[in-house]
């Protein structure tokens, strides 16, 4: 359960003012909601799977506390990383594919090589576990993605992306300083 809940939550955060979901954003303005959800569903399940595997092989080939080490740096990279933001460079414009297929491919592509890939490949690497890891990346996935879609908008006007940004890369970071510190011997 416990990777589970790290996964989801792991990803809510690193979503925050992703391209993935400005891309979730800009899809929900050209097609229905539903088509625009069930695309990222099947891209994240399938990116999300291919990370895990990577995760799983890499952390079966490095020990437990080099494991910690690399995690927390990751952790505090993905903070900086969230702070520079994304931008989308074209990955809303459409495709011959259809509305679904143009979402699928679109989010697919987006994650390659994006923060939450990295971030599912360290959890799963930390965790070395397929299942729980998978389902709470997607989970997460799903429910900054749908977040973005539905309430994204309106949460904008009232709260700035600016201080959302922030705190997310700053719950990132702070995971990253604690996980260094327990594995450097402070805990």
């Amino acid at each position: 359960m416990e990777a589970f809940l790290a996964s989801a939550a792991v990803v809510i955060l690193a979503e925050l003012g992703d391209k993935t979901q400005l891309l979730a954003m800009a899809f929900a303005a050209k097609f229905a909601w539903k088509t625009v959800m069930a695309g990222v569903f099947v891209s994240t399940v399938l990116n999300h799977f291919l990370a895990v595997i990577v995760g799983v092989c890499l952390g079966s080939f490095i020990d437990t506390h080099m494991m910690q080490l690399v995690a927390s740096l990751a952790f505090i990279v993905f903070g900086l990383w969230t702070i520079r933001g994304d931008k989308l460079e074209g990955e809303d414009q459409g495709s011959r594919f259809g509305p679904f297929g143009t979402v699928a491919v679109a989010f697919f592509l987006a994650e390659m090589g994006d923060k939450t890939q990295f971030a599912t490949i360290t959890l799963a690497a930390r965790y070395q576990t397929v299942l729980p890891v998978l389902l709470g990346t997607t989970t997460g996935m799903m429910l900054a993605d749908g977040f973005g879609i539905l309430v994204g908008k309106a949460l904008y006007k009232v709260i700035p992306a600016h201080m959302l940004k922030w705190l997310a890369a700053l719950v990132f970071i702070g995971c990253g300083i604690l996980g260094l510190y327990g594995a450097l011997g402070g805990a």
